[in-house]
């Protein structure tokens, strides 16, 4: 856990810097995340695209957040 809340401060700091913010949070489901995560290695969800009604008729993207959310991801991996 230690691990991807250093990942998460690192993260909302790029954010800040490419300015925006990004948010801490929890939600149900699955996600390939509880793999790495059970294993202690660094784990961030969420980092695509940002919408809501996931999984259903109503589900949608916000398409104007995509460059900047692409930009996060980018500047993560080059840090990294």
């Amino acid at each position: 856990r230690k691990y991807s809340v250093d990942l998460f401060k690192r993260a909302s700091s790029l954010a800040k810097q490419l300015g925006f913010t990004i948010g801490e949070g929890t939600a149900g489901g699955g996600s390939d995340g509880s793999l790495t995560a059970a294993l202690a290695i660094p784990t961030l969800d969420g980092l695509g695209a940002v919408g809501d009604g996931a999984h259903s008729s109503g589900e949608y993207i916000v398409a104007r957040t995509m460059p900047r959310r692409a930009a996060l991801l980018a500047t993560l991996l080059v840090n990294s």
